[in-house]
């Protein structure tokens, strides 16, 4: 009964990762530019996550430090989401994936700097080996540079909120910090829109239904949904495990892309070698890493 309720969470925490990984594949569905989109995806969202709280009845109080905090990070993941899909967008999504993947790289130079450590010397190693693979790729694909540009942007403002929000997580709960940063991340983009876009017209709300059923699925099932589920299944899988099965995010993604995609996603094969040698130092990282931090529960369970 054990064995079955494991497997179950397993299959449930690689669904999640599919989902991750479709999350590009919507946004190459989705007709609109990268700026509104992302505005309808953190405001269903929100409208999602206030209903949550309401029905479950969640404390979301926070002091205003704290607040400023979310709200710096709020922008930070809306200024990664408009630079994910605005790659999509001047590129394709195998690019963009695979750009993304060099996330764990920035990660490991930032996570220093906020929780004042050292660098280890293998995360050197793999950042060499990203750059190898993102040169690969650049010399086999600069017709894509652009989206090659804003993908690493993308991934490194991932990398920075994702670090930002582990110190968060030290003292508040997933829920608060997500509540304030969609809030934050909704008025930055209205704002933005309002000052360099062209504003909300009757325009702005007239999209294909199409459109709207994509955004929807985007923001409930790819965003709202994907963060609570997440949430339990961390109950239940070690780190190891899911930090393991999110850097496959990419892979499944790029592959559901050739499937979708035949057309525009069938790249050349540099960009596979390139692509290859990113992920196996993502891959590899993780597992040196998540290695050491068991270790360390380990010897301090045996003082």
């Amino acid at each position: 009964m054990e064995s079955n309720q494991k497997v179950k969470n397993y299959l449930h925490l690689h669904f999640l990762v599919f989902i991750a990984g479709f999350t590009a594949i919507l946004g190459e569905l989705i007709t609109i530019n990268a700026i509104p989109l992302v505005w309808f995806r953190m405001l269903i969202a929100l409208s999602l996550m206030v209903i949550y709280v309401a029905v479950f009845k969640i404390k979301i109080r926070a002091n205003t430090r704290a607040i400023i905090g979310f709200s710096i990070a709020g922008i930070i993941i809306a200024l990664h989401w408009i630079t994910f899909f605005g790659a999509i967008d001047v590129s394709n999504i195998s690019i963009t994936l695979a750009m993304f993947s060099t996330g764990a790289f920035f990660a490991s130079f930032i996570e220093p700097i906020i929780y004042k450590r050292k660098i280890i010397w293998y995360e050197i190693f793999f950042g060499i080996l990203v750059i190898i693979g993102v040169f690969i790729i650049t010399q086999s694909e600069v017709k894509y540079f652009m989206g090659i540009v804003l993908g690493i942007l993308s991934a490194f403002l991932s990398s920075l909120f994702a670090v930002l929000n582990g110190k968060f997580l030290q003292k508040h709960t997933a829920t608060t910090i997500t509540f304030y940063e969609f809030i934050s991340g909704v008025l930055f983009v209205t704002l933005f829109i309002m000052i360099f876009g062209e504003g909300f017209s009757t325009d702005f709300f007239k999209l294909p239904n199409s459109d709207y059923v994509y955004l929807f699925i985007l923001a409930s099932i790819c965003t709202a949904y994907a963060f609570i589920a997440s949430v339990y299944v961390m109950k239940y899988i070690s780190p190891y495990s899911v930090v393991l099965a999110y850097n496959l995010e990419p892979i499944y993604g790029i592959v559901l892309a050739l499937i979708l995609f035949p057309d525009t996603e069938k790249m050349g094969t540099n960009f596979y070698y390139g692509a290859a040698i990113i992920l196996f130092a993502v891959l590899l990282n993780g597992i040196l890493k998540n290695k050491g931090a068991f270790q360390k529960t380990k010897n301090k369970q045996k003082i």
